[in-house]
Parts: C-alpha cells; structure tokens; sequence
C-alpha cells in the first residue's frame, strides 16, 4: 500500500523531486520472521535424523514424529486464544520446543524397542516398558514445566520477551508428555511389527533369524558396541571412584577459569545488524552553513568511497527559520551534520554494521575541521548498541561540566574501546534573556508574567484560529514582521499595553541582557544531571564499565558531585541479580518435584549435581566462540537447569527398577547405564540439533537469539556426557548396598511362619 501511493504522488511532483524509502522496520521484522521459520525447518528435520539414526526403523521414526505437529497444533491454539501471532518471539519459542517435545517419546519408544527385540509382542512391550519409564516421563515433566512455567509471571521487559515463551513451552511440554504415555504406545503396538515365528517339524514355535539389514550391519553394530563400551566404562568408574570424582572436579573448576579472568564478558543485550548507521559531525561553532554543506558533501564522497556497502545517504545540516534571532528557541545548528547510513543487506556483504561504522570512524577522524563525531549503529527489536553511561549529580552547571569534560578525554586517551564518547548536555547556546525592573513595572500595573507574554506573542508568534481547506486544518499564527524581532534594539523597541490604556516601550521598564545557558537540563532523582556516554567496541558492556570505573578512581571528585555508572549496564546489573534470584527459585521448585517422585532427598542432589557442568559448557561454549552472556543468554542457563536433569533422571529412575528387580548395586548401575544410554543421547541430541539452527543463524536479527542456542548447546552437550558418569559414580557412592532389597525389609519387620504339610491323607 505504502509503495502504491508514493507511485501515485510521484507524477504529480515536479520532475526534479524523487521519493525513496530510507528505512523500513517491517523489512527486517519480515527477515527476521522468515529467518526463524527457517531455523524451525531445519530443527524439524535434524530431529527426525537423529531419530531414525538411533533407532533404525522409519515406521518408529514416524511415531516419534507425529508428536511434534500433535504438540505443535496446541501452541497454535494457544496463540489464537491469546490473539497472538506468529512473531519473533513466538517464533523463538517454537524452536526451543522443537528439540524438547520429542523427549518424552522417545524414552517410551525406545524402551518398547527393547522389549520386541527381546521377543515380546509389540502390545505386551508397548504395556510393560510404557509401566517402567511412564513415572520418569511424568517427573521430567514436571521439572521442565517448574522451569518455564514462571516465566510466565515475570514483569518489565523480560516479560515481554519470555512470558509467551513460557506460556508456549509449558503447553507444548505438557502435551508431548501425554502424547508420549498415552499415544505413542497405542501406535508401536499397531505399527510396529514383532519378531516373525515359524512352527518345526516338532510343531514348536520358533523364532525365524532376523535378517540383518545394512543398519544392522553398520550403524547398530557400531551403537550396540557404544553400549558395551560404556557399561565396561561404567564398571571401571565405579571401581575407581576417587579418581574419578577428582577428574570430574578438576574439570569443573578448570572451565570456570574463562569466567573468573574476564575472558566472557557480560552484555545486557546482543547488537543488531539492521544495515544502518546514525553518524553525526560537529565543527566549530559560528560555522557558516554553507561550509558546514560543502563539509557534508566531503564526507558523504569518502564514505562511499570507503564503504561501497552503502546504499543510500540521507544527510541533514543546519538549523531551521533562516537561522535568524528565532533559531535561539531550536536546538539545531549551523554546524551539525545528521547522516542516516544504510548498507545492503548483510548477506550481501562481507563485514559487518559494526566494522564498517569503525571505518567511517577513522574517515572522520582524518577531517581537522570536525571536532566531536559518532557513528552508531541502529538497531531494532531491543537490540540496538548498548552503552555506559556515567551519571553526573550536581547543582552547579560549570562544576559539573568540567567533571564531564575531564572524564571524557580520560576515558578517550585510555581506554581504546571506547567509541562515540559524548555529553548529554550540549554546549551552552546565546539566549537573550529580558531582565525587568519589577518597581517600574508595579508604577504601570503591569507583572513579569504579563510582560514575557507580550514578548512571547510578538516574537514566537500566537495562535489566533484554523484555516480549513479540503479536510486538512492549519494554525494561523500572528507575530510580528521579520524586521520588526530580529535584534535587540527591535526587542528592546516592542511596545507593551498598560492597565491604564497607555503604551510603553520595553526598553522603559527592562533590559536586554544576552548569555549563555545549556540548552537542556536533565533531571533524574530530583537532581540535575549530566551523564558521558560511552559506546563499547571489540569489548562487552561490563568490561568497558570495569575499565571506566578505573579511570574514575584516578579522577578527584568534588564533594558537592555524586558519580556512578547507570544506564544500560545499570540494567545489566539489575537484570542479572533478577535472573540469579529466579534460578534459585528454579532449582528449589526442581528439587522438590524430584524429592517427591524418589521420596529421597539424597537422589535428587545426585542429580542436580549435573547442573553445575551445565554451566562449565556454557562458559566453554561462549569462550570458544567469542560471544558475550546477555539477558537471553542468562535465561538460557536458567533454561539448562531444567533440561540437563531429565537425563539423570531416567538413569537414577532405571538405576532403582534394576535394584528392584534384585540386581547387585554396581551391576544395577551399569545395566541400567548400558540400557538407558541410547534414549539418553537421542534426547540430548534432538535438543542439541534443534537449537543448531539457532545458533548458526545469520539471518536478520539473529544476534539476539544466537546465545540463546549457543548456550543451550554448549550446556547441554557438556553436561550429557558428565551426566553419564558423574550420576551413576554419585550414585554408588551415597547408596548402600542391600537398601532397595524389599523382600530382605519385608522379612525383618514381619514374621513369616515355615508351615509344612504332609501330602499324604489317612483314612
């Protein structure tokens, strides 16, 4: 629509005026959009490969697989309850699910699997194996839903960016799991085939051979020979378990080292590469306009010389009303330049938004007639360039300004990532300012008030009606001629009505005086404020703020002036210390849904312990990368606490069936680690693959959600592969033996009487 009307105007305009486009928002929203549904694609199909890789048939690949639209469908529901859309977050939201709502069927599947290759009929396996798991499935659950269910609670802006994802993935969790219990044994014993029975000569049921397939023959020889490998890792861990506990501890704190020496840096949120730039030039003041023109066309030359990314320059320069006595009431002047910089779309180019605002940094830095220049990068969707601010708090204007002025050329000459320095309140302006004499204007009748009135109206102008004209309306402002108000003996000349019908100049009650004054002043906590702003570059948000914080230590603050560092790493500190009180109410909630389902407070800790490697991989994965913890980031780890327990969970449930069943501690432990290691990697690496495209995303608006799948990647792949040893180790160790024989228990506490019979009746 927009498109058909500027085609429309066009023709009516004279030849020489053309209208273009400089940015669109609802161009990126569309990118980012189809680059979520996009990732969603992908993790829909990386999913069903790991499915059919690990179990090998297609017809139980296809169980697992209807879960998802089944699951999926409730989502949609939801969103349409809500009147929801399919958005960014929404999007986002699906994808998480994605790797999640196969979990709970695949553990049932995989077990009915075992059982029809033990020779039971798939419905005796969908029965007995869906009786064994469907408790662990209902915990993992649960544990899941105490994980994303308070996001749904949360207020500000995290919740407005995680209360759907929450809201999304409980019920899409919620669904899978009665999927998992309730529908996917009823398929596998409709669909799934039983091994074949011929009758021998003997007229006896025998079990035909099974035709060993290529799979059989590769990928399932290869995963049946993991099993051995692990059960045989298992038994030797459980030997040596001082060892191994020192190992696992020692790689613990090992990972931690990238965190503590400030090698992942912290962000509140992940800039965007929208492909446009704010760039703005001071020169000297008293500038005439057409230098400060010819310096525009200068820099728009060697910008697009340096950066053949660009695409369009919109420039602005000046001040408006012919920069006459009337330009004192604007902020705009002579000597500012304003350029909107947008570059194609970055899959069409090599270097980022970011590089390339460092290259028309250096090209400005090159003109000696610019004194102050930024050039930030513009982003959408909370992710625009984050910045240090450093709040100044004083009464005095000069004081404080030259605290400012002091602190920016010391954080500019020491810190080298510091970009775009700049001083929210601008350099003081002339103003001319009418200084009455209140005695001879109570001689008059007249007041201060009735005064600056007259004064306003003749110079400024008052609205005196509206002219309509086909629909439009328009304020008819009356002031006076431009010869009349453009200088001070003009001022000084207007004439003022008195009370008593007379009229007097100005110029008999009053003076003109003209001054300098800021032309703004900021007020935060009922005090006058002046903040620096500071851009991080190649750094994150809370190392510039460190090293700000250390330039500031060298600086001597008066007494009268208060200094501390806020506005968006203010945020950071707040959010985080929000986040960490949350994951603390995350793990009690986690705690007790295991506590109740193993009555025992001693499981669960066993189990939790796989937590803490969650958070070694997420350092080692946002090291390795480069990448910085933000809010998403954060919430993510939170996330982690709920995913990476499933997995202990199945092992520890399996662990105490095998110990019911009368197996031996370690035997118990390994058998059960042998039997549930396949549903324990298939589950980690749907959840793993569903995340990939996340987190390798380069589509439009990507960066805010890519810590979100690094996280969740690296977390969870670390934590698995722990998970598999630690658990079982710590299981062992605060486990005795004997402590699940039933029967044993029954025997102490009843008294069973031996009672013998004599077969043998007399007449």
């Amino acid at each position: 629509p927009r498109k058909n009307k500027t085609t429309k105007i066009l023709p009516t305009l004279p030849s020489d005026i053309d209208i273009d486009v400089i940015y669109d928002s609802s161009v990126n929203i569309s990118n980012s959009i189809n680059s979520l549904e996009e990732s969603i694609f992908f993790a829909l199909i990386f999913v069903i490969l790991v499915v059919l890789f690990f179990l090998g048939r297609w017809r139980a690949t296809l169980i697992i697989a209807i879960t998802i639209p089944i699951a999926l469908v409730g989502a949609f529901i939801y969103l349409d309850i809500v009147s929801s859309s399919l958005n960014i977050i929404s999007l986002s939201s699906l994808t998480v699910s994605i790797g999640l709502v196969v979990d709970d069927a695949i553990v049932v599947l995989e077990n009915i699997m075992k059982h029809i290759e033990r020779g039971s009929t798939p419905r005796q396996a969908a029965v007995a194996a869906t009786n064994e798991v469907w408790i662990s499935v209902i915990a993992t659950t649960l544990v899941i839903i105490a994980v994303f269910f308070p996001l749904t609670l949360l207020g500000g802006m995290a919740g407005i960016m995680f209360k759907e994802l929450g809201w999304i993935v409980t019920i899409v969790i919620s669904i899978s799991a009665i999927v998992a219990i309730a529908l996917t044994p009823m398929l596998a014993s409709r669909v799934l085939r039983s091994r074949k029975v011929s009758i021998d000569a003997n007229g006896n049921l025998v079990e035909e051979a099974k035709k060993h397939t290529w799979y059989d023959k590769t990928i399932g020889k290869w995963l049946k020979n993991l099993d051995k490998a692990y059960s045989n890792l298992l038994r030797y861990c459980l030997n040596h378990k001082k060892i191994t506990v020192l190992v696992i501890f020692l790689f613990f704190v090992l990972s931690l080292i990238p965190a503590i020496t400030g090698k992942v840096g912290t962000d509140f949120m992940q800039k965007t590469d929208d492909g446009r730039l704010s760039v703005t030039a001071e020169l000297q003041r008293g500038t005439r306009l057409e230098e400060t023109v010819k310096t525009a066309r200068k820099l728009e030359a060697m910008f697009t010389k340096v950066a053949p990314e660009i695409k369009m320059l919109s420039t602005t320069v000046g001040s408006d009303d012919n920069a006459t006595i009337s330009a004192m009431f604007s902020s705009a002047t002579n000597n500012k330049i304003a350029m909107t910089v947008v570059c194609v779309d970055k899959s069409e180019r090599e270097r980022s938004i970011f590089e390339i605002a460092e290259a028309l940094r250096k090209e400005m830095e090159k003109c000696p007639e610019i004194t102050d220049y930024q050039a930030q990068a513009s982003g959408g969707m909370g992710g625009g360039t984050s910045k240090v601010n450093i709040e100044i708090y004083g009464y005095d204007f000069d004081q404080t300004a030259i605290y400012a002025e002091n602190l920016k050329k010391l954080i500019q000459s020491e810190i080298k990532e510091a970009r775009d320095v700049t001083i929210s309140r601008e350099e003081d302006r002339p103003e001319l300012k009418v200084v009455v004499d209140k005695e001879k204007l109570s001689l008059h009748g007249l007041s201060s008030s009735t005064v600056s009135s007259y004064v306003k109206n003749r110079v400024q102008g008052m609205t005196v009606g509206f002219l309509r004209e086909e629909g439009d309306e328009y304020n008819i402002i009356v002031r006076m001629q431009e010869k009349n108000r453009n200088s001070i003996d003009a001022i000084l000349d207007l004439s003022i009505p008195t009370p008593m019908g007379k009229t007097i100049k100005l110029g008999e009650v009053g003076k003109v005086e003209e001054i300098w004054t800021p032309q703004t002043i900021s007020h935060k906590s009922r005090q006058r404020m002046i903040s620096v702003d500071v851009t991080p570059h190649n750094t994150s948000l809370g190392e510039l703020a460190n090293k700000i914080q250390q330039s500031m230590n060298k600086i001597e603050t008066p007494s009268n002036i208060s200094v501390k560092i806020g506005g968006d790493y203010e945020e950071l500190q707040k959010t985080f210390a929000d986040l960490g009180l949350f994951m603390m109410l995350i793990i009690m909630l986690v705690f007790i849904v295991m506590a109740s389902q193993f009555e025992s407070f001693k499981k669960p800790l066993i189990i939790m312990a796989s937590v803490l490697f969650a958070f070694s991989g997420v350092i080692i994965a946002l090291y390795i990368t480069g990448t910085t913890l933000d809010m998403v980031g954060a919430l993510g780890s939170i996330m982690l606490v709920g995913i990476v327990v499933k997995n202990g969970i199945v092992l520890v449930d399996f662990t105490n069936l095998m110990r019911d069943r009368g197996h031996e501690l370690n035997e118990a432990i390994a058998l059960s680690g042998q039997s549930r290691l396949r549903p324990v990697l298939m589950t980690a690496f749907t959840a793993i693959l569903g995340m990939l495209p996340m987190a390798i995303s380069t589509g439009s608006g990507s960066e805010l959600w890519k810590p979100l799948g690094i996280v969740i990647i690296g977390g969870l792949t670390v934590s698995t592969f722990i998970t598999l040893i630690i658990v079982p180790v710590l299981y062992a160790i605060m486990s005795k033996h004997g402590e699940r024989n039933e029967i044993q228990k029954q025997r102490q506490e009843f008294i069973f009487m031996d009672i013998k019979t004599d077969d043998t009746t007399k007449n």
